[in-house]
């Protein structure tokens, strides 16, 4: 395991066998002898290898470099994978929002103009003589004017939104 992890690590960092030995302070001959598996090099020699070729020494012993490899790209998509589904998540709580945001607003709508044709403007009858009742009539009588010509408009454009907003299945 060593032998075979050290000869692919080295590879990869694009050293040759004596350019590792100059590192190490060996001859060529001992870094073949250990990516042969003939020799083991002791745990300092372990020790300023890993730090050579920037390597962790767990890495060195046992694990191959290939799964490593495959098990950090794993890792890697199934972080994805949960992090794309939160943001569906998310994406399909702000729709449900707005949808139902949508639904209120028709229904706000709805009320108020059946609320506005049930008091059939009883303001209009209002002595404007006194300015308290005057202040009050005029502020109903402008929200009835710009509720009756601007509430169309924004019921149409809540229905596209429930319209738009709806959950596809």
């Amino acid at each position: 395991m060593l032998n075979e992890n050290m000869k692919v690590i080295r590879k990869s960092k694009g050293l040759s066998q004596q350019e590792l030995a100059v590192k190490l302070n060996v001859v060529r001959q001992t870094i073949s002898k250990w990516e042969q598996g003939l020799s083991v090099p002791d745990a300092d020699m372990l020790i300023s290898i890993s730090e050579a070729l920037g390597t962790p020494v767990s890495t060195l012993l046992g694990e191959t470099i290939m799964e490593a490899e495959a098990d950090s790209l794993k890792a890697i998509s199934e972080k994805l994978e949960v992090i794309n589904l939160q943001l569906a998540q998310r994406k399909n709580r702000r729709r449900n929002l707005l949808h139902w945001l949508f639904i209120a607003l028709c229904a706000v709508i709805v009320i108020v103009f059946f609320a506005l044709s049930a008091a059939n403007s009883p303001y209009l009858n209002w002595n404007y003589g006194d300015p308290e009742i005057a202040v009050v009539g005029v502020a109903l009588h402008a929200f009835e004017w710009l509720f009756v010509r601007l509430a169309p408009i924004v019921l149409i454009g809540a229905i596209i939104g429930i319209l738009f907003t709806r959950k596809k299945e």
